[in-house]
């Protein structure tokens, strides 16, 4: 069974969202969240088929390749901007292109990862998938985003962090594997929006203070209340909507949703781990990639993380590497049983 298969296909939004969606907007919205979860539960079942081009074999140097579906349904579809080329006159190929760059370059930088697989793996994005499509993904070969529907949603590649999420969790599969559903699925969302947030942090030169810890802060129109998909830092405030509902998002394991959809909670529990990577990242101050965002990197890929982890052997983990940090002293094993114990995962 290929990675992609035993996985899953991850979406940026949550079957949840779309669904309270179908029921309350109007024929035009309910037509476009029909055929949106209609192509999501394909590409679950199909996983990533496409041919990649050769990866690049300049460290440092990365290898894009946008294409544009032209509001059908074919992957890739019609390359239209590859690496070093000018921009077009289109915003949603320029989006992608610089921010599939954008994260490039904080693996790459921060981590000295190239690229995916660290291999110089191909980047590619198609652009303009289906009509009034509403959600991206990575299909375990590509990035896919949607236009949207222009009431409720904006073209996905408006984000930044929506495009490090996705593409994080191709690093998530190479890495680590994480068995998407329940707990483990929950982490491997929160690890894309944690990377997610962390690029979109270092394209701006933002310490954890001038950060706004918002996953998707360019999605929603002016119609939405509503800053965000998610919070970070206060799980469950992103959105009150009367189309969209109230945000889920617990930040405390008492709050804990059991559930059997959206593959056992894995977008709504999240928030428990991505709150709790917020509180050592701000125990810790400064520019989060530094300390905290190498520490969730390096248990990312650290052999003693098991497929089917849940948050208390995630937790254990994260401390257990804190604590052999050479020099680090106790600041940090400290700042991170502190997060842990905060979001009740810890007693």
């Amino acid at each position: 069974m290929s990675i992609v298969r035993a996985l899953g296909v991850p979406s940026f939004l949550p079957p949840y969202l779309l669904e309270h969606l179908q029921r309350s907007g109007d024929a035009r919205l309910q037509v476009c969240v029909r055929d949106t979860l209609l192509d999501d539960r394909h590409f679950r079942a199909r996983g990533g088929t496409t041919r990649l081009p050769s990866p690049s074999a300049q460290r440092g140097q990365p290898a894009r390749y946008i294409h544009s579906a032209e509001q059908q349904r074919t992957l890739p579809g019609r390359l239209v901007r590859r690496e070093g080329q000018e921009e077009t006159s289109d915003p949603a190929v320029d989006e992608a292109y610089r921010w599939l760059g954008a994260t490039y370059r904080f693996f790459w930088e921060v981590f000295g990862r190239h690229s995916i697989d660290d291999r110089g793996m191909a980047l590619l994005g198609t652009v303009h998938y289906g009509r009034h499509y509403e959600n991206a993904f990575w299909d375990g070969s590509q990035m896919v985003f949607g236009d949207g529907d222009g009431e409720v949603f904006n073209r996905f590649t408006r984000s930044l962090e929506v495009v490090a999420h996705e593409l994080t969790h191709g690093v998530i599969e190479r890495d680590a594997s994480l068995t998407y559903q329940g707990q483990s699925g929950a982490l491997n969302e929160s690890f894309a929006d944690v990377f997610g947030s962390l690029v979109k942090q270092y394209d701006r030169g933002q310490t954890v203070e001038e950060a706004d810890w918002l996953i998707g802060a360019e999605l929603f129109t002016d119609r939405v209340n509503g800053r965000a998909m998610r919070s970070m830092s206060n799980p469950g405030s992103a959105y009150d909507d009367p189309l969209l509902g109230r945000d889920p998002q617990p930040g405390h394991m008492e709050d804990f949703v059991e559930t059997q959809e959206d593959n056992g909670g894995v977008h709504i529990n999240s928030g428990i781990p991505n709150r709790a990577f917020y509180l050592v990242a701000t125990a810790l101050g400064g520019y989060a990639w530094k300390e905290a965002g190498q520490l969730w990197y390096d248990a990312l890929h650290d052999a003693r993380l098991a497929q089917n982890d849940d948050f208390p052997s995630f937790a254990e983990l994260t401390i257990t590497i804190a604590g052999e940090r050479p020099g680090s002293g106790n600041q940090l094993e400290q700042a991170v049983v502190d997060a842990w114990r905060t979001v009740g995962v810890v007693p």
